[in-house]
């Protein structure tokens, strides 16, 4: 779906003189930082509308003649920079009119409200004026008003391409059932130290490693019914975690999509390795396709039935539950002979296939169906 910026043109694109007027080429000056900051949206995936309200456009105070000059001048110079705008809607009546094509109003862009190819859920409208905001909400898009010394606002081109094109991949997830109570909060664009708590040492410092390993700030807070055992809070958790991780991908463009690593200190000879991790004895396989089609495949036995008071069963029905919320193919193996190595490297594994599939290689969406 095409994203939209719905960009106003005077005090926005442009700067806007005393008397509301760009009626002759001396008047025209640019907006600091406004064509790098359109360059790096329209590279981000966006398209530009302009939409402007021209108060009495073609009459005798303000001549067509004096308007087709500096703006052909204006377009004239982002064409020479490979800003391109899909359309320039002008409304060209007076405030006292209310016409419903004048801004606030949708008059101009009803045919994007029917066109279901736009995704108004991720456009957006910068604008100086507080009828730009009210603009916005009238279309149900985010609105940046621009910084400026008559109307206020609180937004520069900078900031405003900083927001929508490397907009940090976040997500927080509540959960709550009769079992457990888990918070989960991710950020996969910040790399920071993870902060778990689930009641059971060992799981937390296995949660770390996904965190640390797979490079996104991880927070995790469950208080479960570990009285009768650990299983609803290993299981919930997973589930938690998957929910945040498939919210924070968003759309998954630009995501590098498959992931391997393979743990190990004594790894076979003949073993490939992309990545290796030293766990003495122990080696891990991985295997990760963000697929959006949820399938765990799993190889591997234990030597012990548990490990930090985590029965080893729930290594694997961990990592199935997490597939099964954040729609991930991952095929994982391990093999060793002491439990905490194993089940360590299995996490750790994991995070670096993770950490490669999550990782950020431009716009376009790695899938020849159009979707992930």
């Amino acid at each position: 779906m095409t994203r939209i910026l719905f960009i106003d043109r005077d005090g926005t694109l442009i700067e806007e003189p005393a008397d509301f007027q760009i009626d002759a080429y001396e008047k025209l000056r640019f907006v600091a930082g406004v064509i790098p900051a359109l360059l790096k949206l329209r590279d981000a995936g966006f398209e530009f509308v302009m939409v402007s309200n021209q108060d009495g456009l073609g009459t005798s105070g303000y001549p067509r003649a004096k308007f087709e000059g500096p703006h052909a001048l204006m377009m004239q110079v982002f064409g020479s920079q490979g800003i391109v705008f899909r359309e320039v809607l002008i409304d060209e009546s007076f405030p006292h009119e209310n016409k419903p094509t004048r801004k606030p109003a949708l008059g101009l862009v009803q045919h994007y409200l029917r066109d279901r190819s736009i995704d108004l859920d991720h456009s957006a409208m910068v604008g100086d004026r507080p009828s730009d905001v009210q603009f916005a909400d009238n279309l149900g898009i985010r609105a940046f008003q621009l910084k400026t010394a008559q109307f206020g606002g609180q937004w520069d081109w900078a900031g405003i391409a900083h927001e929508l094109a490397d907009a940090p991949r976040t997500a927080t997830v509540e959960r709550t059932t009769r079992e457990t109570r888990i918070t989960v909060a991710v950020d996969l664009d910040r790399a920071g130290a993870s902060s778990v708590s689930t009641g059971l040492g060992f799981f937390d410092h296995m949660l770390d490693q996904i965190g640390k390993h797979g490079g996104f700030a991880l927070q995790l807070e469950c208080a479960g019914d570990l009285h009768i055992d650990e299983h609803h809070t290993v299981e919930d958790c997973a589930l938690a975690l998957g929910e945040a991780l498939r919210r924070a991908m968003a759309d998954k463009r630009g995501i590098g999509r498959y992931g391997a690593a393979i743990d190990a200190a004594q790894a076979v000879a003949a073993a490939p390795i992309e990545l290796t991790l030293p766990m003495d004895e122990s080696l891990a396989r991985a295997a990760l396709d963000c697929s959006g089609r949820a399938c765990f495949v799993f190889d591997g036995q234990f030597p012990r039935e548990s490990v930090g008071g985590v029965s080893t069963e729930m290594v694997p029905h961990f990592f199935r539950s997490l597939c099964d919320a954040a729609g991930f193919n991952l095929h994982l193996a391990v093999r060793g002979e002491n439990t905490h190595h194993m089940v360590e490297a299995c996490f750790k594994v994991f995070a670096r296939a993770l950490r490669q599939a999550i990782r950020r290689e431009g716009r376009e969406l790695p899938s020849t169906k159009g979707v992930l």
